[in-house]
């Protein structure tokens, strides 16, 4: 047990540390971040996630304690003391027709998870996870006037979009079964970060000409409330049929705002000079962002120690988003999930690879976002899906109370379209986490 404790103790130390020094920049490099408050995270860890994101109706798997933050009501089936904390990366291919292809790559800390028992039937979790992330910067060149000349014409016009942030979500839950088959729970989460945008519109080709820029930051602070329920029918001792619900409320949460229109001129390399004036600039403006409420639906069936499927079903009312008072013009989003895990025989002795959980799932995702063409022709609704797998590795220990478990899960998908002049992504999603079962708070009667 000393072994694995120092192992992740230092484990803990060097995650935090490199993740707090990646996330100061851009954790993203997708153009449809740019949409809402950036790309929003699913909120679940490793061992859902290579399930295809199964997760509402999830909870204790295989013996093994989860924290499942996605819904509150599961940490009423922790006995014990259960931490899990994680690294993420993302691979990003970018193409787009007509355009030279581009490939971005970022790592960030993914989670901080704690999960403690209170009682037999009752636990309390709190951690740190990411809630968005904003980070893009590409260019789009178009004739001035919009007219059929090439875009090479020195008259042409230079679009440039930029973004870089992201919002973070700290938690404190508790859970809790208040009747034989039935648990409840509730967080309360604490949104904050920055996301700062910039839109510049440039003519390259006249030289003196003042160009424009926009620029808008907004700093985000405030409380946000998940709540759940998982009802469980016990087919047998082994056997578990779950159904389950969670929700994340339609809070209003505090913005305070930068908001600055520029000019300025180019040099002879085509390098922008200070700025000559600022037609706008408003500073520390408060204000409030409306999120939507986000629903999710979940069933699962669990033969323990040998199997686990399930299927989720997620509805987000994004179109009721407002920042300011000005709603975004968002999509209401639908996501569908399916997965499950195997693992041969979970008692076998001399053979790891039979211990092993073997996980698969797919996504996909009706998201929020209503791209503008820039070909023309109206706007396009922006879908992505993807296939997931993993594996949970144990590790031994000689403690019997104790339990330690790897979670790697890969996530390969697409999002986007060539069609209307619009960005493809091929993306590889690699998560990694390392998962500890103990029994800490415990009181001895003999010393």
């Amino acid at each position: 047990m000393i072994k694995y404790s120092k192992f992740f103790i230092t484990f803990l130390l060097a995650v935090m540390a490199i993740g707090a020094k990646s996330q100061s920049t851009a954790t993203s490099s997708s153009p449809y971040s740019r949409y809402g408050l950036g790309d929003i995270s699913s909120g679940i860890l490793p061992q859902n996630t290579a399930m295809g994101g199964i997760a509402t109706a999830t909870n204790r798997i295989n013996g093994y304690n989860n924290i499942n933050s996605l819904n509150p009501a599961s940490y009423a089936f922790m006995n014990l003391t259960t931490i899990d904390i994680g690294i993420y990366t993302n691979t990003l291919f970018l193409s787009q027709t007509g355009q030279t292809s581009q490939t971005d790559a970022n790592f960030r800390l993914s989670h901080v998870a704690f999960g403690i028992p209170v009682t037999p039937h009752s636990a309390l979790s709190f951690g740190l996870q990411p809630y968005s992330q904003l980070g893009y910067n590409y260019k789009q060149t178009l004739p001035r006037g919009f007219g059929t000349s090439s875009p090479a014409d020195t008259n042409a016009t230079n679009y440039l979009y930029q973004g870089e942030g992201g919002l973070s979500k700290a938690y404190f839950g508790y859970g809790f079964t208040i009747l034989k088959h039935l648990s409840i729970g509730a967080n309360i989460s604490y949104i904050f970060g920055d996301l700062k945008q910039t839109q510049s519109t440039e003519i390259p080709g006249l030289f003196g000409t003042l160009n424009s820029r926009v620029e808008q930051d907004n700093s985000i602070g405030g409380l946000n409330y998940d709540y759940g329920a998982q009802y469980t029918f016990d087919i047998s001792p082994v056997k578990h049929f779950t159904l389950g619900y969670s929700a994340s409320a339609n809070s209003r949460i505090n913005s305070q705002s930068t908001y600055i229109v520029s000019q300025y001129t180019l040099d002879a390399s085509g390098v922008p000079n200070v700025a000559a004036d600022s037609l706008i600039n408003s500073q520390g403006v408060k204000n409030k962002i409306q999120l939507p409420q986000i629903n999710h639906f979940g069933i699962s069936y669990q033969y323990d120690g040998k199997f686990l499927v399930g299927a989720d079903l997620t509805m987000g009312k994004w179109s009721n988003l407002t920042i300011g008072g000005v709603n975004q013009g968002l999509l209401d989003s639908k996501t569908y999930n399916v997965g499950g895990q195997y693992t041969p025989n979970i008692n076998a002795i001399g053979n790891y690879w039979a211990v092993v959980d073997y996980r698969l799932g797919a996504m996909y995702d009706q998201s929020y976002i209503n791209a503008n063409n820039p070909t023309g022709g109206g706007f396009t609704n922006i879908k992505s899906y993807a296939l997931t797998f993993g594996l949970g590795l144990p590790l031994h220990s000689t403690n019997l109370n104790a339990f330690y478990k790897i979670n790697f899960a890969a996530e390969l998908g697409q999002r986007g379209t060539l069609n209307n002049g619009l960005v493809k992504e091929n993306y590889l999603n690699i998560h990694l986490g390392f998962m500890i079962n103990d029994r800490w708070f415990q009181r001895y009667k003999f010393d």
